[in-house]
């Protein structure tokens, strides 16, 4: 165990050397929680010192930080930086005592190392965003939930403590909190058949306690920002606005719309979607399948033309896109609705993760950078080998039967996630890394050889104190 943090320890300073990343989005949770703490005002500053009130972003980050710039000083990013890569290895160990507790002894060690030299989850501990702390709050919820099914009660409050900061730091954690609420109540409303892996119901409502109870405590900080938002802002907002726009605000849907009928990759992402309302666009970034015809082709270029003139965006020139977005989603309805869609979530899944690395989008063109295509096809097939050894995990049901309320709790949050992903305008690999502790939880339980000797029987009441 202590050699596999050893190595991740090395492993995620070294990207803190090298690619440490605070990028715009860092700057804004950074710029609300310096208004937190000066001015006791969550909001954002204008440049000019005044300082208006925002709800574009869940608290959960904000004020995570406000702490540490209470601890270390303001805008100290080095310090938030080496804090996450020790709640990164939290996680890693958070994650092998799921495993152990699961699948055996053999299989904490596996889920530590494979945390550990995981170079995604490090990369992102070198990066001041809410993905470091989200999976530690995904790892606690399971280690929580698989203490809670071994019968100490008391995990409870942690189950609904990881789900509460979950949510407030990225609304789509939501989704962990039904599934793993679901389980909890499949697993109490059941009990083991002597002798056997079958569930049956045992129709007392005595077991949910606590499903109610982390239910409360998920819901009590998202009903106190809500009213915050609709005292503050006059609206009842107790997530975030899907395009982080605050009340009032334009946002331009036509334009989103238009991009959804062809978007599939990330260099979309980085070239159109972010450069939208900041910077140029080239109609050479646009791929083929952009156009369905000449005519349209031409229409296109005229209103990336108009819009390139300002660098944003106004009624009128949203309405050209929103024509165009029409047009081609009558001509093609299941390619809007469906291919695409799908086209997005795979890309995801797949992509090789060197988002805050120098990995060029084009990155599969071998002759114009050799090394960086041998490179991200490396880190393609690495990730393709965590998502392979969990599905063989999951296959592997004996392995499992006896803690199946809590593996369809965590295969849950990756399906209705995917599920969710569907509807996402952009593409950016980072989407899908919360997939990782259920990838390496399934997966250790493949590394572990004595996996099926070691789960024959649940741990419950005593043994498991």
């Amino acid at each position: 165990m202590w050699a596999a943090l050893a190595v991740g320890l090395a492993l995620r300073l070294w990207f803190v050397r090298f690619y440490a990343n605070v990028s715009e989005d860092t700057l804004l949770y950074g710029d609300i929680a310096q208004n937190l703490l000066k001015h006791g005002v969550y909001g954002i500053s204008n440049g000019e010192g005044v300082v208006r009130p925002t709800l574009i972003r869940l608290p959960g980050y904000p004020l995570f930080l406000a702490a540490l710039f209470a601890v270390f000083g303001v805008a100290k990013y080095g310090a938030v930086i080496l804090v996450q890569v020790a709640l990164d290895l939290w996680t890693c160990l958070l994650l092998g005592g799921v495993a152990r507790r699961m699948f055996g002894e053999r299989a904490r060690l596996a889920a530590i190392w494979l945390g550990a030299v995981c170079p995604f989850l490090a990369n992102y501990a070198a990066a001041p965003l809410t993905e470091t702390p989200t999976l530690f709050c995904m790892a606690l919820v399971f280690y929580g939930l698989v203490r809670w099914s071994s019968g100490i009660d008391r995990w409870v409050w942690v189950i609904g403590f990881g789900l509460a900061w979950g949510v407030l730091l990225r609304p789509e954690q939501g989704l962990v909190a039904a599934c793993v609420v679901v389980g909890m109540i499949f697993k109490s409303q059941s009990t083991r058949v002597a002798g056997g892996n079958r569930f049956v119901g045992s129709g007392t409502l005595r077991g949910l306690t606590g499903p109610l109870m982390v239910c409360v405590v998920v819901a009590a900080p998202l009903v106190g920002w809500g009213f915050r938002n609709l005292h503050t802002m006059h609206v009842f907002q107790p997530l975030a606005p899907r395009y982080a726009n605050d009340p009032g605000e334009e946002n331009p849907y036509g334009f989103q719309r238009w991009y959804r009928t062809w978007a599939v990759d990330f260099a979309s992402t980085d070239q159109v979607y972010w450069n939208y309302e900041s910077a140029q666009i080239s109609i050479a970034d646009l791929p083929n399948r952009a156009f369905d015809s000449n005519e349209q082709y031409a229409q296109t270029e005229a209103a990336i033309a108009d819009y390139n003139e300002t660098t944003t965006s106004s009624p009128e020139l949203d309405a050209k896109f929103a024509a165009l977005a029409q047009e081609r989603v009558k001509t093609d309805p299941i390619r809007y609705y469906l291919a695409l869609p799908m086209a997005r979530v795979m890309n995801m899944v797949f992509r090789p993760r060197g988002d805050n690395l120098p990995v060029p989008l084009d990155w599969w063109v071998y002759r114009a950078h050799k090394r960086a295509t041998v490179f991200a096809w490396a880190y393609a097939l690495l990730n393709l080998a965590y998502l392979t050894l969990a599905w063989i995990g999951f296959r592997r049901k004996a392995m499992w039967q006896a803690w199946k309320p809590v593996v369809y709790a965590m295969v849950g949050t990756v399906v209705l996630r995917a599920l969710l992903l569907l509807n996402m305008d952009n593409s950016e690999p980072r989407y899908t890394l919360e997939f990782y502790p259920v990838l390496i939880v399934l997966g250790a339980s493949v590394l572990a050889r004595n996996s099926m000797r070691n789960c024959a029987a649940e741990p419950t009441g005593k043994a498991s104190r």
